[in-house]
């Protein structure tokens, strides 16, 4: 009978050791891109000029983006342009100009690049003390920390052996390392709303891993593969669920409202990963570990 069991092992017995090299790389090329952006701007992440310190001017007109980017780049060196579009017709309706300067002179600047003056009825000013965006990133960053922290205590708390909740730290950890080595890579500007999208996406991210765990350890019935499996369909029924929901709501708002757009792109960033570090590394760490301790 032992005999028959080895020769009709599946593949994911043979081989899910040497998946586990997947994720392993990954993580590595995030931290050191995370590490090399460190080195490059003395912070992990890249800010707005609501985290930094700015002003931001939405200007409620059509102008050509790709020429005012350029007009910028000869009068700032830190500045972002966004549109807004029309959600039925796609059409640009309005800009927003983020500038790490004094409201004053981005303002000088875009009146000479328009050929008007900017008033309450055609532009909305926005302007962020430096130490202000400095202090609420570091309640933000200080929020995430003890959000980690706690969620690492209560995994411990619920399994009570050491590597099968590292197992699940760990890929919490990784889901928002890769994801924010990518989000740099795509230059997207964190505002608030990206800090908050990290801290939703380590729910997220330990939602399947504390599944999958239970399934492993904490039920008897059935066989080791078996209950493998059955967590397999559940939790991945729940992560595509939500990665669809993401992505179509991505979609609808990615034109008109930048705060949304950019939690649902790290959302989808996010589950996308969650996906490779919960179904391939968690999983083969939990299946070794339960081998190796003859859980069946």
């Amino acid at each position: 009978m032992e005999q028959e069991q080895i020769k009709n092992k599946n593949w994911h017995d043979k081989y899910y050791k040497i998946l586990l090299v997947i994720p392993a790389i990954l993580l590595l090329i995030s931290l050191i891109s995370l590490f090399i952006f460190y080195q490059k701007t003395g912070d992990i992440i890249n800010r707005d000029v609501s985290l930094k310190g700015g002003t931001s001017i939405t200007v409620f007109s059509q102008t050509n983006l790709d020429e005012l980017k350029v007009f910028l780049s000869e009068k700032f060196q830190d500045f972002n342009v966004r549109e807004i579009s029309n959600l039925k017709t796609g059409q640009q309706e309005a800009f927003i100009v983020e500038v790490s300067d004094e409201p004053e002179n981005v303002k000088k600047v875009l009146e000479d690049y328009l050929g008007f003056n900017l008033n309450e009825k055609n532009s909305t000013i926005e302007f962020t003390g430096s130490s202000m965006g400095q202090g609420f990133y570091k309640q933000l960053r200080t929020a995430i920390i003890i959000a980690f922290i706690l969620m690492s205590l209560v995994v411990f708390f619920i399994f009570r052996t050491f590597v099968p909740s590292l197992a699940v730290i760990l890929s919490a950890l990784a889901d928002i390392c890769m994801s924010l080595a990518l989000v740099n890579f795509l230059g997207i500007k964190l505002s608030a709303a990206g800090i908050i999208a990290f801290l939703m996406l380590i729910g997220y991210s330990v939602d399947s891993d504390i599944l999958l765990t239970t399934r492993i350890l904490k039920r008897k019935e059935n066989s080791l593969n078996s209950r493998i499996f059955e967590a397999f369909k559940t939790g991945l029924t729940m992560t595509l669920t939500s990665l669809v929901a993401v992505s179509i709501s991505l979609i609808i708002v990615i034109s008109f409202s930048n705060t949304l757009s950019q939690i649902f792109t790290i959302l989808v960033i996010g589950l996308s990963f969650d996906l490779i570090n919960t179904w391939i590394a968690n999983l083969g760490i939990l299946k070794w570990y339960a081998e190796k301790r003859g859980i069946e």
